[in-house]
């Protein structure tokens, strides 16, 4: 399970998420996304994706310009975020360098 973020108004760490937004109990401060931070990625669960994370592959996804699709289940180690609609620039083994939507990667914990 992903850590929810602190309060940006009273730092109290009892947060929750409800409907996709944020909401802190104590103060009753509500807000969409993390606002510290500029680019927010969520894989297919929800689950907030950071620099680094490994992710795993939820299905066969065709690759351009390869015979073989990506096949459900590969592991893809030391993820980069970046803008836009393919958000995951990684390099997968026997694929090499790719980009990837997250809707499509589950996060391993």
């Amino acid at each position: 399970m992903s850590e929810l973020p602190k309060c940006p108004i009273c730092q109290s760490s009892y947060t929750y998420e409800d409907r996709g937004v944020f909401v802190c109990p104590e103060c009753g401060h509500e807000w969409s996304e993390i606002e510290e931070e500029g680019l927010v990625v969520r894989d297919s669960n929800g689950n907030l994706l950071s620099e680094g994370d490994s992710v795993t592959v939820i299905k066969d996804l065709k690759v351009k310009g390869s015979s073989t699709p990506l096949k459900q289940g590969t592991k893809v180690k030391n993820i980069r975020l970046v803008e836009g609609d393919h958000n995951i620039d990684c390099k997968i083994d026997g694929f090499g360098p790719m980009k990837l939507k997250s809707e499509f990667v589950k996060k391993l914990s």
